[in-house]
């Protein structure tokens, strides 16, 4: 089982700006349409996993449901799914290593994990495998940090870097468990 981010920062480690804005993202004019190695990474997962503000962030683009694999919702608030997201997205709550394992019995083992708060109680845990950081060339000053506290360093190999645009830079990592 593997369980990868595949995440956008601005330089200063940033996911959302300080209002929870995500235009900056689309900065960088990308004429050709570049999916920025997306489409690859969606092939490798079976499901996502995903807190509840990352749903509701999803949920209010204007655009139809991106998502064609299911996606798991991390919430101990929310009591339902959505009108016709029924069939897309599921409420899962309790421990991340319960959820992980009833996950795995259910034939998902590449996991998608995706959304600030989520992505940092997985590093608290230890339960990242790979991460995949696309840098966005702009300072926001403050935000929705990527990053957490940890209760002691987590060791990362880099594996490679792709540069996208003349100014995207997307680092490779997986987990180094010496």
């Amino acid at each position: 089982m593997s369980n990868i981010v595949f995440i956008a920062t601005s330089i200063d480690g940033y996911i959302a700006d300080k209002d929870g804005g995500i235009d900056w993202l689309h900065s960088i004019p990308n004429p050709e349409g570049a999916d920025m190695g997306f489409v690859a990474h969606f092939e490798r997962i079976d499901a996502l996993v995903m807190g509840r503000n990352t749903l509701d962030m999803v949920l209010s683009l204007d655009i139809e449901w991106p998502y064609s694999k299911p996606v798991f919702v991390l919430s101990n608030s929310m009591t339902s799914i959505p009108k016709d997201y029924e069939d897309k997205v599921f409420l899962v709550k309790g421990p991340l290593k319960d959820i992980l394992k009833d996950l795995k019995g259910r034939g998902y083992e590449n996991l998608y994990i995706d959304g600030g708060i989520t992505i940092q109680n997985f590093l608290k845990e230890d339960l990242i495998d790979e991460m995949v950081i696309t840098t966005i060339p702009v300072l926001l000053g403050g935000g929705s940090p990527l990053f957490g506290e940890l209760i002691g360093p987590l060791n990362f190999k880099h594996v490679k870097t792709q540069r996208y645009a003349d100014a995207i830079v997307q680092n490779f990592f997986v987990r180094d468990r010496m």
